[in-house]
This record gives structure tokens, C-alpha cells and sequence, in this order.
């Protein structure tokens, strides 16, 4: 295998990437106010500026992977970049709605090509052992430190320069990794001879994920026995459906389904859509409280996840040493556990209180969701095939988008029956807003104690004789 040899600059860039996909997730949110009522878009639809994103994210992610692992790495990463990075562009210039969702599903498709090709580029630019251990960790843990980081800038760029920054910020960044890529990353495919990329099995999926994300969009806004959205379910389970009877009888399937008999893949995957369903809906929440509650402007909430932001960063240093001493089970675990005492702490969040209150708990969230959000990463590459890897990755983003929806879907459901109301959060009362948000919080935490279950029940435990190795790929 042919490694880097700008090994800094290659772990930059890919770092880079990873934190750039990080921070689009959720600066939007802090954004969406003003770009709301400057073009005009209604309630329901507003929702379409983080809809479109996931709807192309999650519908593309794997046929993403498999065409990382067959076009070149390398290639398909500088495409995404470029089509992340066009998106970027076009939404800080849009003057319509239309002009603005279409931005953002564009940003979506690059999100779906550039997550699998990253983390493939990392297993072929870096040797096995301590080194690519070390580079995974600081490109899985800019993921954690980027979606706190997002709040804190989308506050300062709103409020200083406007909504079209948080846009247009990605456009220089986006325009230096597609130079500096083919100078300072090696090309990884497979061999030439070895190509076939699955059309049925391709479009099905494809297809299938696209429309089961769709319902779990507009499931919660036109309900989920609704004749509107109900079908999109219905045609896009069939797709898959019919996608699980193409790969098996396919001689070079999209996805090998042997793939799934790997604990640890299997486990990630289910790591990644407890973490996203309940870690993945914190921003959300807070941003409510601190902009429907506690009516802050937009900078004044962005500085309150400044506490978030430091935290994830200390969270970050400690995945090594816990690695070391628990193991990737034991690590996700911990964090899960801080992630669920974090929750319980935001649930004493007062109407009448302050950013001072969001401290203790958000701390916590913040250590806690740099452990799972790392580890379940690393977790998901151990003893997958090089060849493979694009797939792999894709499938631990797929159970992380798909986590995200379903979880927040599920919450809004919770908070509709416990409070008795179907009005939306953004027309509610401070008082029964911040009844809401407790409930929102209770349900996370529940949902962290699921996690904590399937780290130890489905990620592989290290063995005697592997703790000598992980302490010194720790200590690296």
C-alpha cells in the first residue's frame, strides 16, 4: 500500500473535511431565523433547509461508499468537496426558497460522496497500527468538536455578518483541500479489472433510502398514517426490500451482506443511530431554549455552547487512555453513560434561569460525545477489508442519519402526546416550550441507556492478549 508522504498535511485536510461536514449540520440552526424571515419561507417549509440536506445525505450515502472504493478515493473526494463547496456557494447567494433548498440537497450529495471517502483515504494514507489509529481519532474526533463549534460560529457570522457566512465560510476551505488533494494524498482503489458497480442494486437502494427518509421528514408534519406520506414508506421498503434479494444473488454485490457477521461494524452501525438519536438532538433543543426561552439573540446563544465546544475538545484527549484501559465497548459505553447524566442535568433547565444553567450538563454532553463519536468510528473499521472500507464507513453514517430523523421524529411525537398539543415548538409558550424541551431530554437519556447496552453487547470485548497493543497504539 502506498502511504502519504505528507502525512501532516494529509491528516489536515482529511481533519479538515471532517470538520467542515461537522459544522454545516448544525450552524444552520442558529442561522435559520433570518434566513426564514428574509426569504419568506412559512413554517412548514422552513423545515426544507435541513430536510433537503438530509434527504440527499441520507439517500446517497452508499452508493457514495461504493463508488469511493471503485473510482479512487482520492477522486471521489475532491468531487464532493467541489460539489460540498458549489452548494456552500450557491445557498450564501441564494435570493429564493427554491434556490436555497436546492443549495442545501446539494450540500447533502457532497456530505454523501466526501464521509465514506475520507475515512477511506485515512486506511490508505496511513500505515496500520498506532499511526492510522492516531489519525482516525483526530478525524472522528473533529466530528464531535465541529457540531458544538457550529452553534458557537452560526451565532457570531448571524448576528456580525449574516446568514449568507455560514454559507459562504466553507467556499475559501472547500477551494484549498481540492488543490491541496492530489499533492499530498495517494490514490486507493480497487484494481482496475475488479469494477462493477451494481445498477439494480444501486438504483434500488438508492431509491428505497430516499423515499423511507422522505416519510421520516414529513412523517411528523402530515402524520404517519397519512395517505401523503404513508406511501413513500410503503414503495421505499419494498425498494429495499428488493435490494436485500438483488445482492444475493448479485456475483459483485453493492454491499456484501458477510460484512454484517463483523461485531464490531454491526455494533457501530447501532451505535451511530443511538448516538444520533439522542446526542443529535441536543443542538436543536438548546437552540429552542436559548432563543425561544430565554430569548437571546443570535450571538448570545452561539456563545452559550461555548462550554459544549471546550468540552468536546477535552473529550477528544482522553479517548486514547480510555481505549487503553476499557476498550472501544468500554469507552462508547462511558460515553453514553456522561451523555445520559448530562441529559437528566439539562432537564432542571428553568424558564426563568440563564446560559449559567446549561453549563454542568452540557459539559458533561460534551465529553461524553466525543468518546462515542470517535470511537464508534474505529470501532466500525476493525477487520473490514481495505476494498471495503468506503462501504463500511457509508454504513455507519447511514445508521447515523437514519438515527437522526427516526429520533427526533420519535420525540416530537413523545412531546406532542405528554403535553396534549399539537402546536409547533417555535409557537409555543416559554413556559410550555421549556416543558417540552425536559421531556426531550428525558427521552435522550433513555436513549443513551440503550446505548450503553448494545456497546457491550455487540462490540467485540479486547482479549488478554490484546491489551499490550491497544495501550501502545494508546500511547501514540
Amino acid at each position: 500500500m502506498n502511504v502519504s508522504k505528507y502525512k501532516g498535511l494529509a491528516l489536515f485536510i482529511l481533519a479538515v473535511s471532517q470538520l467542515v461536514m461537522a459544522l454545516d449540520y448544525t450552524i444552520i440552526f442558529v442561522a435559520m431565523p433570518s434566513l426564514g424571515n428574509e426569504l419568506g419561507f412559512s413554517a412548514n417549509h422552513l423545515q426544507w433547509v435541513v430536510s433537503a440536506y438530509s434527504l440527499a445525505f441520507g439517500g446517497f450515502l452508499l452508493i457514495g461508499g461504493r463508488l469511493s472504493d471503485l473510482m479512487g478515493r482520492r477522486r471521489m473526494f475532491m468531487i464532493a468537496m467541489s460539489l460540498f463547496g458549489l452548494g456552500s456557494l450557491l445557498g450564501g447567494l441564494a435570493e429564493s426558497q427554491l434556490m436555497l433548498i436546492t443549495a442545501r440537497a446539494l450540500q447533502g450529495l457532497g456530505g454523501a460522496l466526501l464521509s465514506p471517502a475520507t475515512l477511506s483515504l485515512i486506511m490508505s494514507n496511513f500505515n496500520e497500527g498506532p499511526e492510522r489509529n492516531r489519525a482516525m481519532g483526530i478525524w472522528a474526533s473533529m466530528g464531535g468538536v465541529g457540531m458544538s463549534l457550529g452553534l458557537l460560529l452560526g451565532g457570531v457570522l448571524t448576528s456580525y455578518i449574516g446568514w449568507e457566512s455560514t454559507f459562504l465560510v466553507n467556499v475559501p476551505i472547500a477551494l484549498a483541500v481540492v488543490i491541496l488533494a492530489p499533492f499530498v494524498l495517494t490514490e486507493s482503489k480497487v484494481p482496475a479489472g475488479a469494477k462493477h458497480y451494481d445498477a439494480a442494486g444501486t438504483i434500488s437502494v438508492t431509491a428505497g433510502l430516499l423515499l423511507v427518509v422522505y416519510y421520516l421528514i414529513q412523517a411528523p408534519v402530515e402524520g404517519w398514517a397519512s395517505a401523503s406520506t404513508l406511501p413513500f414508506a410503503l414503495i421505499g421498503l419494498l425498494l429495499l426490500a428488493a435490494f436485500v434479494g438483488i445482492e444475493k444473488r448479485s456475483k459483485e454485490p453493492l454491499i456484501s451482506f458477510r460484512m454484517f457477521r463483523n461485531r464490531n461494524l454491526t455494533g457501530a452501525a447501532l451505535t451511530a443511530f443511538l448516538f444520533s438519536a439522542s446526542f443529535g438532538s441536543l443542538y436543536y433543543f438548546l437552540t429552542l431554549y436559548t432563543q425561544g426561552v430565554l430569548h437571546y439573540s443570535a450571538v448570545q446563544s452561539g456563545l452559550s455552547f461555548l462550554p459544549l465546544t471546550l468540552s468536546a475538545f477535552v473529550g477528544a484527549k482522553l479517548i486514547n487512555t480510555m481505549l487503553a484501559k476499557v476498550g472501544v465497548a468500554g469507552t462508547i459505553a462511558t460515553g453514553m453513560g456522561l451523555g445520559g447524566i448530562g441529559f437528566l442535568m439539562l432537564t432542571g433547565l428553568s424558564a426563568s434561569g440563564s446560559a449559567w444553567g446549561m453549563i454542568p450538563g452540557t459539559v458533561i454532553i460534551g465529553i461524553g460525545q466525543a468518546l462515542v463519536f470517535t470511537t464508534m468510528f474505529i470501532a466500525g473499521s476493525a477487520g473490514i477489508e481495505p476494498k471495503e472500507q468506503g462501504v463500511a464507513s457509508a454504513l455507519i453514517s447511514t445508521g447515523q442519519q437514519i438515527g437522526g430523523a427516526i429520533g427526533l421524529a420519535v420525540i416530537m411525537a413523545l412531546i406532542s402526546a405528554s403535553l396534549g398539543t399539537t402546536s409547533t415548538l417555535e409557537h409555543m409558550q416559554p413556559s410550555d416550550l421549556n416543558a417540552a424541551i425536559h421531556t426531550a431530554f428525558l427521552i435522550s437519556a433513555a436513549t443513551t441507556l440503550l446505548g450503553i447496552l448494545v456497546a457491550f453487547l455487540a462490540l467485540k470485548q479486547p482479549r488478554p492478549s490484546n491489551l499490550d497493543e491497544i495501550k501502545v497504539t494508546a500511547a501514540h
